[in-house]
């Protein structure tokens, strides 16, 4: 029952927040498309339940420059564009996921989605991460976000789905809204968001 319930909050919510939110989506992805150009959506493969592939969408936040000798992109830090920079301290990037959690693919709380080259990479226990739905919040984001070293972010993860209740998912929800408003944890120490998971075989 308790999944079932947090199904329809899912669909309740983001179904509100796609009709309210529409103006500012059309309003940032007008200024995305005149400052960055097109696509103005970002899309991605994530890992989604049970590893399951999905397609994520964000807003552009990055332009295509290229290194002119090598033709190979310059780091993510040099190509995050102004607007996009403001978009991600707003969160308002990720406003798009919610189209991801009507469908169902994604919850509005739970293990953010990484990309899905990370699958083989995980120990048991990270990759139990998956055993509920990523979300377009979640416990490791009001914990600290991308400023958590990758084995600090699988420990809140983990700990989420050994613990997850209606009441945590409220709890979270209320801690994201403070969170955005203050722009913590944005990024990780000398990098524009967080580095590439390597594994580590624990």
């Amino acid at each position: 029952m308790g999944l079932f319930n947090k199904r329809l909050i899912d669909i309740c919510l983001s179904t509100l927040a796609l009709v309210l939110l529409s103006p500012l989506i059309l309003a940032i992805a007008v200024l995305v498309w005149l400052t960055t150009g097109r696509p103005v959506l970002f899309k991605q493969l994530r890992a989604g339940y049970r590893g399951k592939p999905f397609t994520l969408f964000k807003f552009r936040t990055m332009r295509e420059d290229c290194d002119a000798a090598q033709g190979r992109p310059l780091p993510d830090s040099k190509r995050l564009s102004k607007l996009g920079n403001l978009l991600r301290q707003l969160s308002l990037d990720e406003l798009p996921q919610f189209w991801n959690v009507w469908k169902g693919e994604m919850s509005l709380v739970g293990p953010r989605p990484l990309l899905v080259d990370y699958l083989p990479r995980y120990s048991p226990k990270q990759a139990r991460r998956h055993e509920v739905k990523p979300g377009l919040t979640g416990w490791a984001q009001v914990n600290g976000r991308n400023a958590l070293s990758w084995d600090e972010r699988f420990e809140l993860d983990v700990w989420y789905v050994e613990n997850w209740s209606l009441g945590l998912d409220a709890r979270i929800l209320w801690k994201t809204i403070r969170k955005v408003f203050q722009r913590e944890g944005i990024s990780l120490d000398g990098h524009a968001t967080m580095p590439e998971f390597t594994g580590n075989n624990q």
